[in-house]
């Protein structure tokens, strides 16, 4: 009886079982790059093909994450209300609509993929306890916002084609093999690697955006992709000559490599997803701009 007793009182006084749920929802919708107090030459300049006047268009899918207390029947929340909110507020608005008259937040600022996920949280949090709105404009770009004033997150999703071989150069073929096994092999193997870059950064008032994408685009390109695609990363790339090319080294390295270069586009490196099969990828967040550096070069000193 005295242990039924101790249990019974331990689990009254366990705190509730927090947890964070996900709906998923889609729209489609229309929008414009476009700030009447410019000219269209200015406009098109700054904003390129998105300028275009009769705009353009996105199948946009939402995520809507929100954390609760497990109830009795296990839940956070009842989906079919979250589903209700969620269409009410949202979709029924936002769904074929041309997203610059949507809604008066827009008129301010532009209706960028990282300010439309601000407005979002904005309509839903009386409704629902959102801890983060994810907003994919397409497959390869998408932003994330957690209510932190004008701080978004926007994520450029890009790849490349690379071989590599697992193996440490002080070791013998047999220990390489038994740490490494068939990623040990003499000859290599390859993958398409899928690369996931996240900047973080203040959407500006008026443009709507936390960096200039073609810019944040381009750092990728010419740091990354460029050199890395179609190689032998042990080979083509210095770093590798001595650094085993797994997954997470790579992301370390990529990392270090973006963190200069992407803040003086006026966005912050935030994190770099390496994804090297379905069924394996490394991720790491960033150091700051002169802590990146400094790693470089130490690194450069190391290989003289």
């Amino acid at each position: 009886m005295v242990e039924v007793g101790i249990l019974t009182k331990l689990n009254t006084a366990r705190s509730p079982m927090k947890c964070v749920i996900n709906r998923r929802a889609q729209f489609s919708a229309s929008h414009r790059y476009w700030l009447p107090e410019l000219s269209e030459a200015e406009n098109t300049q700054r904003f390129g093909a998105c300028a275009r006047s009769r705009g353009h268009g996105h199948n946009y899918v939402l995520f809507v994450s929100m954390e609760g207390d497990l109830d009795a029947h296990g839940m956070v929340l009842n989906l079919s209300d979250v589903k209700r909110v969620i269409k009410d507020e949202v979709i029924s608005p936002l769904d074929f609509s041309f997203l610059n008259e949507a809604w008066p937040e827009f008129e301010k600022t532009l209706p960028t993929t990282e300010n439309v996920a601000r407005i979002i949280w904005q309509r839903l949090e009386g409704h629902l306890p959102i801890v983060n709105i994810q907003l994919f404009e397409h497959p390869e770009l998408w932003a994330d916002y957690q209510g932190n004033d004008m701080e978004a997150y926007l994520t450029v999703k890009t790849h490349f084609s690379a071989a590599h071989r697992l193996a440490n150069p002080k070791l013998s073929v047999e220990e390489n093999s038994e740490i490494y096994g068939k990623c040990a092999r003499p000859n290599g193997h390859g993958h398409n690697y899928h690369l996931e870059v996240t900047v973080k950064g203040q959407i500006d008032e008026r443009t709507g955006m936390l960096a200039d994408l073609v810019a944040v685009q381009n750092v990728i390109d010419k740091h990354v992709i460029e050199p890395f695609d179609h190689t032998f990363l042990n080979k083509d790339i210095s770093y590798f000559a001595e650094v085993v090319p797994t997954a997470e080294n790579i992301a370390v390295h990529i990392r270090n490599l973006l963190a200069v270069p992407m803040a003086e586009t006026g966005a912050e490196l935030h994190k770099v997803k390496l994804i090297e099969s379905p069924n394996n990828s490394a991720e790491v967040y960033a150091l700051s701009p002169a802590q990146a550096a400094a790693e470089l070069a130490e690194l450069a000193l190391a290989q003289v």
